[in-house]
């Protein structure tokens, strides 16, 4: 089995994130196999999230809903879903009618509840300036950090997410000197390079995946949104297993040591979800972990 192709790929130039609910009552399994044959293309990530597993009474190992996390001054919230969609591309109008067209094949036990646009900016930067993702792992220490190994049924080539919206205050982010700026962040926004007495507020200080025991690789995919009046980052970790990405939330919470992540003073997350990507076999996804 192997993964569904956009996670192991660089961004693509924009995107759109879909987040669906479950209709009181309604039965899943005919809108989740029309989905089956569409993730076979290279421009779609299907997640699962827990309440579907739920509905379809399956147990996938590791799979559970995203805790909302509340530190000194911070809260991460969950806004779980039951299934939610990445589809990226170079045309905006090409993604709109991929939308639009899974959307329909899901049909009516499926109740769209989110819709967020992505895209590229500046060449992989954070509406702050800030190159992201400088940290993701490669190739195959890519595939260690965010791919599942295992030979139980449909679980070997799957991956998990755990995926937010963050909506940034870019004004009161630019108050800063650039010192200020490069001190929250923990890097020097004109090299990227790692400030060596960055303050144990800095992001990078926080999150960095190698000072967790174990190390708490992940894959990141994240991209801006937004407009003029509200704009931000859709973040988007891929891991092999939850608890890494756990880790690092509680301690940008500052649930560890009481440190809260110097990012929070300038973002804050509206929304938090945790889903299962299914690999994929030779015609679309394989489903057999949720017992389809």
């Amino acid at each position: 089995m192997k993964p569904q192709t956009p996670i192991l790929r660089p961004v693509s130039a924009l995107g759109t994130v879909l987040v669906f609910d479950l209709e009181p009552g309604a039965d899943p399994k005919s809108g989740l196999t029309a989905l089956r044959s569409e993730a076979a293309a290279s421009d779609i990530v299907v997640g699962i999230g827990e309440p579907l597993a739920r509905a379809l009474e399956a147990s996938v190992p590791g799979l559970r809903g995203f805790p909302a996390v509340s530190g000194v001054g911070v809260s991460f919230p969950s806004t779980q879903g039951a299934l939610w969609i990445s589809i990226d591309g170079d045309d905006r109008g090409a993604v709109l009618d991929r939308a639009m067209t899974i959307r329909r094949k899901l049909g009516p036990g499926f109740r769209l509840s989110e819709t967020t646009d992505t895209f590229r900016y500046r060449g992989g930067r954070d509406l702050t300036g800030y190159e992201d993702g400088t940290e993701n792992p490669r190739e195959d220490a890519a595939v260690s950090a965010a791919i599942v190994s295992s030979s139980e049924p449909g679980m070997g080539g799957a991956s998990f997410v755990a995926v937010q919206r963050y909506v940034h205050d870019l004004a009161r982010f630019n108050a800063h000197d650039m010192a200020g700026r490069d001190a929250i962040i923990g890097r020097r926004i004109e090299t990227n390079e790692e400030i060596p007495d960055a303050p144990e507020t800095a992001h990078v200080k926080r999150s960095a995946q190698e000072s967790f025991e174990p190390a708490a690789f992940m894959l990141r995919r994240s991209m801006p949104w937004g407009s003029v009046d509200e704009h931000g980052l859709y973040f988007v970790s891929y891991v092999k297993e939850l608890d890494r990405f756990e880790r690092m939330l509680s301690r940008m919470a500052g649930l560890e040591d009481g440190v809260v992540d110097a990012l929070t003073r300038f973002t804050r997350a509206v929304s938090g979800g945790y889903y299962f990507c299914p690999p994929l076999t030779g015609d679309g996804l394989d489903l057999r972990a949720l017992k389809l």
